[in-house]
Protein backbone atom coordinates (compact mmCIF):
# COMPACT_ATOMS: atom_id res chain seq x y z
CA UNK A 1 0.00 0.00 0.00
CA UNK A 2 1.46 3.08 -1.09
CA UNK A 3 1.76 6.07 1.86
CA UNK A 4 0.08 8.81 -1.39
CA UNK A 5 -2.70 6.36 -1.32
CA UNK A 6 -3.53 6.13 2.82
CA UNK A 7 -3.01 9.79 2.75
CA UNK A 8 -5.35 10.30 0.24
CA UNK A 9 -7.89 7.80 2.06
CA UNK A 10 -7.61 10.02 5.30
CA UNK A 11 -8.43 13.05 3.70
CA UNK A 12 -11.05 11.96 1.82
CA UNK A 13 -12.51 10.20 4.77
CA UNK A 14 -12.09 13.33 7.47
CA UNK A 15 -13.73 15.26 4.51
CA UNK A 16 -16.73 12.95 4.34
CA UNK A 17 -16.16 12.95 0.76
CA UNK A 18 -16.02 10.46 -2.12
CA UNK A 19 -13.29 9.44 -5.00
CA UNK A 20 -13.84 7.49 -8.73
CA UNK A 21 -11.64 6.54 -11.00
CA UNK A 22 -11.01 6.44 -14.83
CA UNK A 23 -8.50 4.32 -16.09
CA UNK A 24 -6.61 3.41 -19.24
CA UNK A 25 -3.01 2.49 -18.96
CA UNK A 26 -3.18 1.87 -15.74
CA UNK A 27 -5.55 -0.90 -16.49
CA UNK A 28 -6.86 -0.77 -12.72
CA UNK A 29 -3.99 -0.09 -10.58
CA UNK A 30 -5.27 3.08 -9.64
CA UNK A 31 -8.07 1.77 -7.98
CA UNK A 32 -5.88 -1.63 -6.55
CA UNK A 33 -3.71 1.27 -4.69
CA UNK A 34 -6.56 2.72 -3.07
CA UNK A 35 -8.38 -0.18 -1.79
CA UNK A 36 -5.42 -1.47 -0.85
CA UNK A 37 -6.00 0.71 2.12
CA UNK A 38 -7.67 -0.14 4.99
CA UNK A 39 -10.98 1.58 5.37
CA UNK A 40 -11.05 2.78 1.69
CA UNK A 41 -14.77 2.08 1.23
CA UNK A 42 -15.37 4.96 3.34
CA UNK A 43 -14.23 6.76 0.65
CA UNK A 44 -13.99 5.22 -2.70
CA UNK A 45 -16.80 4.28 -4.92
CA UNK A 46 -15.48 2.31 -7.84
CA UNK A 47 -13.58 2.47 -10.79
CA UNK A 48 -14.13 2.23 -14.73
CA UNK A 49 -11.50 0.47 -16.96
CA UNK A 50 -12.16 2.30 -20.19
CA UNK A 51 -8.96 0.83 -21.79
CA UNK A 52 -10.48 0.82 -25.72
CA UNK A 53 -11.25 4.26 -26.88
CA UNK A 54 -15.17 3.43 -27.52
CA UNK A 55 -15.69 2.61 -24.23
CA UNK A 56 -13.95 6.09 -23.16
CA UNK A 57 -17.11 7.88 -25.18
CA UNK A 58 -19.39 5.22 -24.43
CA UNK A 59 -19.12 4.87 -20.43
CA UNK A 60 -17.81 8.21 -19.25
CA UNK A 61 -19.14 10.38 -21.75
CA UNK A 62 -15.79 11.80 -23.76
CA UNK A 63 -16.32 14.25 -26.48
CA UNK A 64 -16.36 12.01 -29.69
CA UNK A 65 -15.05 14.55 -31.98
CA UNK A 66 -11.92 14.55 -29.48
CA UNK A 67 -11.18 11.09 -29.75
CA UNK A 68 -11.67 11.31 -33.22
CA UNK A 69 -9.71 14.39 -33.84
CA UNK A 70 -7.08 13.96 -31.35
CA UNK A 71 -7.29 10.13 -30.00
CA UNK A 72 -7.46 9.14 -26.91
CA UNK A 73 -3.77 10.17 -25.35
CA UNK A 74 -4.74 14.10 -24.96
CA UNK A 75 -5.23 15.92 -21.81
CA UNK A 76 -8.58 17.42 -22.55
CA UNK A 77 -9.74 13.17 -22.90
CA UNK A 78 -8.13 13.00 -19.62
CA UNK A 79 -10.00 15.80 -18.30
CA UNK A 80 -13.11 14.79 -19.27
CA UNK A 81 -12.92 10.55 -18.48
CA UNK A 82 -11.95 12.28 -14.46
CA UNK A 83 -15.55 14.48 -14.82
CA UNK A 84 -17.48 11.35 -16.74
CA UNK A 85 -16.66 9.42 -14.03
CA UNK A 86 -17.45 11.14 -10.78
CA UNK A 87 -20.67 12.06 -12.79
CA UNK A 88 -21.00 8.14 -13.73
CA UNK A 89 -20.70 6.89 -10.53
CA UNK A 90 -21.84 10.14 -7.98
CA UNK A 91 -18.42 11.10 -6.08
CA UNK A 92 -17.39 14.07 -5.13
CA UNK A 93 -13.90 13.54 -7.10
CA UNK A 94 -13.00 11.78 -9.93
CA UNK A 95 -9.41 11.29 -10.81
CA UNK A 96 -8.08 9.51 -14.68
CA UNK A 97 -5.17 8.38 -16.60
CA UNK A 98 -4.65 8.28 -20.45
CA UNK A 99 -1.32 7.57 -22.19
CA UNK A 100 1.08 5.10 -24.05
CA UNK A 101 3.38 2.83 -21.65
CA UNK A 102 4.28 0.96 -24.83
CA UNK A 103 6.04 -0.87 -26.27
CA UNK A 104 4.67 0.99 -29.40
CA UNK A 105 3.25 4.70 -29.95
CA UNK A 106 -0.27 5.43 -29.94
CA UNK A 107 -2.51 7.67 -31.89
CA UNK A 108 0.82 9.65 -32.83
CA UNK A 109 2.02 9.80 -29.27
CA UNK A 110 5.19 8.58 -28.02
CA UNK A 111 5.66 6.02 -25.13
CA UNK A 112 6.12 7.47 -22.03
CA UNK A 113 3.34 10.31 -22.98
CA UNK A 114 0.80 10.48 -20.67
CA UNK A 115 -1.92 12.65 -18.70
CA UNK A 116 -3.32 12.23 -15.67
CA UNK A 117 -6.54 14.76 -14.31
CA UNK A 118 -8.72 15.34 -11.19
CA UNK A 119 -11.85 16.72 -11.36
CA UNK A 120 -13.46 17.82 -7.85
CA UNK A 121 -16.85 19.93 -6.26
CA UNK A 122 -17.70 23.29 -7.36
CA UNK A 123 -16.16 25.61 -5.13
CA UNK A 124 -19.50 27.33 -3.29
CA UNK A 125 -18.01 30.95 -3.62
CA UNK A 126 -17.07 31.35 -6.82
CA UNK A 127 -18.73 28.66 -9.02
CA UNK A 128 -15.43 27.10 -9.90
CA UNK A 129 -14.53 23.79 -10.23
CA UNK A 130 -11.70 22.87 -6.78
CA UNK A 131 -10.56 19.57 -9.84
CA UNK A 132 -10.19 20.30 -13.70
CA UNK A 133 -6.57 20.17 -13.55
CA UNK A 134 -4.74 18.44 -16.00
CA UNK A 135 -0.69 17.63 -15.66
CA UNK A 136 0.83 16.12 -19.31
CA UNK A 137 3.87 13.68 -17.84
CA UNK A 138 6.68 12.49 -20.29
CA UNK A 139 8.25 9.26 -18.55
CA UNK A 140 10.80 6.89 -19.23
CA UNK A 141 11.47 3.53 -18.43
CA UNK A 142 9.91 0.34 -19.68
CA UNK A 143 6.11 -0.47 -19.83
CA UNK A 144 6.11 -1.10 -15.75
CA UNK A 145 7.64 1.74 -14.79
CA UNK A 146 5.57 4.07 -17.02
CA UNK A 147 2.15 2.74 -15.66
CA UNK A 148 3.44 2.72 -11.95
CA UNK A 149 4.46 6.54 -12.35
CA UNK A 150 1.20 7.42 -13.62
CA UNK A 151 -0.77 5.75 -10.27
CA UNK A 152 1.87 7.13 -8.22
CA UNK A 153 1.37 10.48 -10.31
CA UNK A 154 -2.36 10.74 -10.19
CA UNK A 155 -2.52 10.02 -6.35
CA UNK A 156 -0.89 12.95 -6.00
CA UNK A 157 -1.63 15.34 -8.09
CA UNK A 158 -5.29 14.59 -6.15
CA UNK A 159 -3.66 14.44 -2.58
CA UNK A 160 -2.07 17.81 -3.93
CA UNK A 161 -5.76 18.98 -4.63
CA UNK A 162 -7.79 18.00 -1.11
CA UNK A 163 -4.73 19.21 0.88
CA UNK A 164 -4.88 22.42 -0.72
CA UNK A 165 -8.55 22.50 0.03
CA UNK A 166 -8.41 21.21 3.80
CA UNK A 167 -10.28 24.17 5.99
CA UNK A 168 -8.07 25.21 9.45
CA UNK A 169 -10.86 22.60 11.43
CA UNK A 170 -9.58 19.79 8.79
CA UNK A 171 -6.72 20.56 9.34
CA UNK A 172 -7.06 20.86 13.11
CA UNK A 173 -8.70 17.29 13.88
CA UNK A 174 -6.40 15.84 11.37
CA UNK A 175 -3.14 17.22 13.53
CA UNK A 176 -4.87 16.12 16.91
CA UNK A 177 -5.62 12.70 15.80
CA UNK A 178 -1.45 12.07 14.58
CA UNK A 179 -0.88 13.43 18.67
CA UNK A 180 0.13 17.02 17.18
CA UNK A 181 -0.59 20.47 18.58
Amino acid sequence: MSSTAADVVRLLTVRGETLAVAESLTGGMVAAAITAVPGASKAFRGSVTAYATELKRELLGVDATVLAARGAVDPQVAAQMAAGVRKALGADWGIATTGVAGPDPQDGQPVGTVFVAVDGPVGADDGSASGGKVEALRLNGHRAEIRMESVRSVLALLLRELAGEQTGNERAQDTERNGGF
